[in-house]
Order: structure tokens, then sequence, then C-alpha cells
């Protein structure tokens, strides 16, 4: 036996064995892992107003805070209108049903010629066993739902406190990180964090302007059509609308539909006409204005990078997709070499047909051959001596 073959097999059992462990760690971790890159998003998205009340003199921790507070305020806000919109419409359905069953038992027994019973089936219904089934289950699944409800809680807390960490103390952890690098890739460093500060709360203004305006717009349109609780429904569609990647849109204007339909179904449809309409005004004429120095990506590529997203990482994924692909497209684009294009017969930019030499790394939109004509003259070119 070889001297080195026991080694050998000792060392591939401690890297199998290092690597089994790393991925039960890391599976154990996900998580976490992903709490750390939300929180890290968020404080990246404050970081500008964090900063420029620091430039005031306000001290980082505390304008840190300040900022904290206007978004837990602003979101508070908008889940008490929205719940108070909800709690009025359950209410009103629930005070409506024994009308709305009456109605339809009614036209029940006037098509078929039957002799049926609000009373009665009311008392089918409540001793029947599938409710008491249902019932059963429901009790025995509170503590799933309270488990749920804990648990996303803490996921809430520890985002929102590696987040403050992450804001208030940004210029130690940029001195950490680049610490432990060489000069020379320390100023990469700083430019890449920069660029993504710049990206992730660009995305976020823009997205809030937009949200803004789609929220006026629509408040207008419910106040016109007399649709009840306008400004919550406008504060609904405005976030909802733009903060939610690719569905967001549909699922605003659900919402408003359906308490339309209560009031006319016609204005159900008024509603729908006007998403509609303003949804390709946003797209065409609002989005590419405001969205021109923040995230300025083909909108193919923001629609694949939401979709690769929620593939990898669900709605975490589709919500910092955007902002997380502005920001390579950036750092990444200082460092591709871009090249003029050639049009065919464009004498200055120094086309086959006057002898210049075609540059291999151009984009050439003429015709193949003409390229390797012109490449060929450049091959067979006498070399001076």
């Amino acid at each position: 036996m070889p001297r080195w073959l026991p080694r050998a097999v000792v060392l591939v059992l401690a890297l199998v064995a290092c690597f089994q462990l790393g991925s039960w760690a890391f599976h154990q971790l996900i998580g976490f892992l992903v709490n750390i890159l939300i929180a890290f998003f968020l404080a990246l998205a404050i970081e500008p107003a964090v900063a420029r009340m620091a430039a005031r003199g306000m001290r980082r921790g505390l304008a840190t805070f300040l900022v904290f507070l206007g978004v837990f305020a602003a979101s508070a806000g908008f889940v008490v209108l929205l719940g108070s919109m909800l709690a009025g419409q359950i209410v009103d359905m629930v005070e409506g049903f024994p009308r709305y069953l009456d109605s339809v038992i009614g036209s029940i027994n006037s098509t078929f010629h039957t002799d049926l019973s609000r009373l009665e089936i009311q008392d089918s219904v409540l001793h029947s066993d599938w409710l008491q089934k249902y019932v059963q289950n429901s009790a025995s699944g509170v503590l799933d739902v309270s488990a749920t409800v804990l648990g996303g809680l803490f996921r809430l807390l520890t985002v929102g406190l590696f987040a403050f960490y992450f804001a208030a103390d940004g210029p130690r952890l940029r001195r950490a990180l680049c610490s432990v690098l060489p000069p020379a890739k320390q100023s990469e460093v700083l430019r890449a964090w920069e660029i993504a500060v710049a990206k992730t709360g660009g995305y976020l203004y823009s997205r809030g302007l937009m949200a803004l305006v789609s929220g006026i717009a629509h408040y207008i349109c419910f106040v016109v059509l007399d649709v009840p609780y306008a400004p919550a429904l406008a504060v609904w569609v405005g976030l909802v609308s733009q903060f939610i990647p690719t569905i967001g849109t549909y699922l605003a204007g659900a919402l408003p539909m359906l308490i339309a339909f209560t009031v006319n179904p016609w204005y159900a449809l008024y509603v729908l006409g006007f998403v509609v309409v303003y949804q390709q005004f946003e797209n065409y004429v609002l989005q590419p204005k405001l969205t021109a120095k923040t995230v300025d990506i083909h909108p193919a590529v923001a629609f694949g990078s939401v979709v690769a997203g929620t593939a990898l990482l669900g709605a975490v994924g589709a919500l910092i997709a955007i902002p997380a692909v502005a920001t390579l497209q950036s750092f990444f684009g200082a460092y591709v070499r871009r090249y003029a294009v050639v049009e065919d017969g464009d004498g200055a930019a120094g086309g086959p047909g006057d002898g210049a030499v075609v540059d291999p790394g151009a984009v050439v939109t003429g015709t193949a051959s003409r390229a390797a004509a012109a490449w060929s003259r450049r091959v067979r070119r006498p070399r001076p001596r």
C-alpha cells in the first residue's frame, strides 16, 4: 500500500464530512440568512435619509430611529385604514346576509316551484355533520395559527433589529469590512456599496412617488363614482400596485372592483376601465420619466429578475429583485467596454466602403460578407519595414 493512500482517504472523508456539515448548517440557517438579506436591503433603502440627517449634525442612531418611527407610523396608518374598511364591509355583509338569502330563496322558489324556507335551511346547516367537523378542525388549528403569528412577529423583529444596526453603524460596518481587504479591493467594495445605496434608495423613492400619484388619481375616480372608503382604497391601490411586482396591479384593482360592485355592477366595470387606462399611462409616460435616473433597466429584464427572485426566495425575492439587478447592472457596467456601432455606408463611422479597418469588437449591422472582406484586407495589409 502506498504511504499517501491512508492519508488521502482520511482527507477525502474529512472533506465529505465538512461538506455534509456545511450543507446541514446552511439549510438550518436559510431562514436567518434571508432575514439578514432583507434587513440589509432595508438598511440600504433608508441610508440616504439617515445620511442626510447625520450630515446636519444629528447622531446616526437617533436619525435611524426617527426614520424607522416614520416607517412604522405610515405602516400602522395603512393597516388601520385597511382594517376599518374591511371591518365595515364585513359588518355590512353580515347585516345584509339574511336579506340576500331571502331574495335568493325567493327566486329559487319562483323558478323551480319549490317551497324552501330560510329557517329550515339555517337549522339544517347548523345541525349538519360537516359543520361540526369544520368547527372541531378550526379549534384544533388555533394553535397553529398562533404559532404562525408569533413566528412572523419574531421574524419582523429580527429584520427590524438588524436593519437598525446596519443603518446606524453603516460607516463602522464598511470600515470593518474594508479592514480585511487590500487597498486595491477597498475602493471597489466602497464603490459597490455606494451604487447599492443609490439604486435601492432610488428604487424606493421612484416607487413611492408613483404610489402617491396612483393613489391620488384613483381617489379622484372613486370619489366621482361615489365608491365607499375611497381614501383607504386609494392607499391600497397606490401601495400594492407599486410595491408588489408583476401581480400587484391585479391585486390592487380587485378590491376596489369588489367594493364598487356592491354599489352598482356597472361601477365595477368603470373601475376596471380606469385601472387599465391608468396602468398604460403609468407604463409608457410616468414610469420612464421617474425611473430614468434611478433604476433604468429594460422591462423584460425587470420581469425576468422578478420571476427569478420569486423562484429563489419567494415574495422576498420578488421585492428585492429589481434593486439588486439594477445595482449589479450599474456596477458591472463600469467594467464593460462599449464600442461604436458601424452602420452600412457610414463613412464617418469608418465603414468598409472607404477601406477603414473594422474593429472585431464592434457591432456590425451590415452583411457578414462585408465584415469578412474588411477583416481580410486588414490581415493582408503589408507591414512597414
